[in-house]
């Protein structure tokens, strides 16, 4: 029997890129029948192998096309999943080391996958055998696996998983869960255009297989609305909450970090002019006693700015580095203002470009560092800072930035470029500030940093508005939406 199924699968594949690759029409018409024809004969050649794997119903695959360590809304998925006792296999890259919690859970199986380039040759091309490879991996990675009761996948991307995902779970009679982040052709359409046959063919895909998930999840009301009228799938809004390790940083545990940081970026070290204390152990931003380890705010420290980025297309950073060039002239033309540490985190694909734009940047009162952060100090320089910046421009206007949603649970105000939905996250003059362009972000800088650092200003009544908030927390958020069904019979 393993024979004829291995070919099955082969011919299946073969049936998934015809109708991937040429649109709708005829052809696709007829790959679907085709495909259609094999998913049934498959599904009778294994029915016995699923009535001899008992106990599917504690067993879930979480699946993502990208970095595990960079996927925080699916490493609480599994998170999640294991507190409630199922056993978890976790698919996807693993181009950074996982986070220790997702390690050090028993229940969770880490199984990588690599990030496939495609054969060399022009683009279409390369493009295609990419998608080509790729399938053959997941569907020899997700074949291999026990059964499992739900396949929960990320999109996007979802060219191919979404229908190497469906096919799997057709043929062991799993149910598919869609977690819809955004869509895949509307981030494409950034670089490619929205007319582009790539981002055209995207669109079809995501409409065609997206509908025949089990369920599906989404990350705004505006998506799960945009779903429903325009794709006909009735999805849940599941709104990304902040994990329970995003509070604010003790203090002690801020001077731990920003002396670690000192040791690789000199923008946290404290000032060579300062005359040293024997007795004090400094940081740009704190002092420790080394009498009694008492630690403390330097007086005259300057403020912390943090944001956190991918590094993508959706995220024009030029609008933030204009900003702090405007708020440098502020300060040279007389204004009463702290100097600013900007630390901008992440990794991408446009971190070089946006490197050597700061590199030519002549900031005296302005100091702009790119570090990459370890998973469990993300949250610790969150926890630490000042103020936050959000440059994620929705590419679909549907989707909410979950580093807002980090930075709350830190109870750090925000400034966040306006996008259609945003109001879900942001109260505008309540827990931050929205802007539109450079020179507005400016203005807002400087409103809030007017009276650095006292508690009473704007910036700390946006503070004392986050602390009382106190938002719902990712496990009972989860717990109430999710849960139900994944435990439904």
């Amino acid at each position: 029997m393993a024979a004829p199924g291995g070919v099955l699968l082969v011919f299946a594949v073969i049936a998934v890129i015809v109708a991937v690759f040429y649109g709708a029409g005829p052809a696709v018409s007829r790959a679907t029948v085709v495909l259609l024809g094999l998913i049934g004969m498959a599904s009778l050649s294994l029915r016995r192998l699923r009535q001899r794997n008992g106990g599917t119903n504690r067993r879930v695959c979480v699946l993502v096309l990208g970095d595990i360590g960079r996927s925080p809304r699916m490493r609480y998925h599994s998170l999640s999943l294991s507190k409630h006792g199922f056993s978890v296999t976790f698919v996807g890259f693993v181009e950074t080391k996982p986070p220790e919690d997702l390690l050090k859970e028993d229940k969770i199986k880490i199984v990588p996958i690599t990030e496939v380039k495609g054969i060399p040759g022009p683009k279409l091309f390369v493009y295609i055998t990419k998608v080509v490879v790729q399938c053959l991996q997941l569907l020899s990675v997700l074949l291999r696996m026990e059964l499992q009761s739900h396949l929960l996948m990320q999109n996007p991307p979802g060219l191919p998983s979404i229908s190497v995902a469906w096919f799997v779970c057709i043929i062991r009679g799993s149910r598919l869960i869609i977690d819809w982040h955004n869509y895949g052709y509307t981030i494409m359409a950034l670089s490619h255009g929205p007319r582009h046959p790539l981002v055209r063919l995207a669109k079809w895909y995501e409409h065609f297989f997206g509908p025949l998930a089990t369920h599906s999840l989404c990350v705004t009301k505006a998506m799960k609305d945009d779903l429903q009228k325009n794709w006909g799938i009735r999805a849940t809004t599941l709104y990304d909450r902040p994990a329970s390790f995003f509070r604010e940083t003790p203090l002690e545990v801020q001077h731990e970090l920003f002396l670690r940081l000192a040791n690789t970026h000199p923008q946290f070290q404290s000032s060579s002019s300062e005359q040293e204390e024997e007795t004090l152990e400094k940081t740009l931003f704190t002092a420790r006693d080394l009498t009694d380890d008492a630690v403390t705010r330097r007086t005259k420290r300057p403020a912390l700015l943090i944001s956190s980025t991918s590094w993508t297309e959706d995220e024009d950073f030029s609008v933030l580095l204009k900003a702090l060039e405007a708020y440098e002239g502020f300060i040279r033309g007389g204004a009463s203002l702290p100097s600013l540490v900007c630390v901008i985190t992440g990794k991408g694909p446009q971190k070089e470009h946006y490197r050597r734009q700061i590199a030519s940047l002549h900031l005296q009162h302005v100091n702009i560092c790119t570090p990459w952060l370890e998973a469990e100090d993300y949250p610790v320089l969150l926890g630490s800072a000042d103020l936050g910046v959000c440059l994620h421009m929705s590419s679909s206007g549907l989707d909410l930035p979950m580093k807002v949603v980090d930075m709350f649970g830190c109870c750090l105000p925000v400034c966040a470029i306006h996008f259609s939905c945003l109001h879900e996250l942001v109260k505008h003059e309540e827990n931050g500030l929205v802007f539109r362009d450079s020179q507005e972000l400016a203005e807002q800088l400087k409103s809030l940093l007017s009276e650095f650092p006292s508690s009473q200003s704007k910036l700390g009544m946006f503070r004392r508005n986050l602390r009382t908030s106190r938002e719902q927390r990712w496990d009972d958020n989860w717990d109430q939406t999710v849960l139900p069904l994944i435990a439904a019979p």
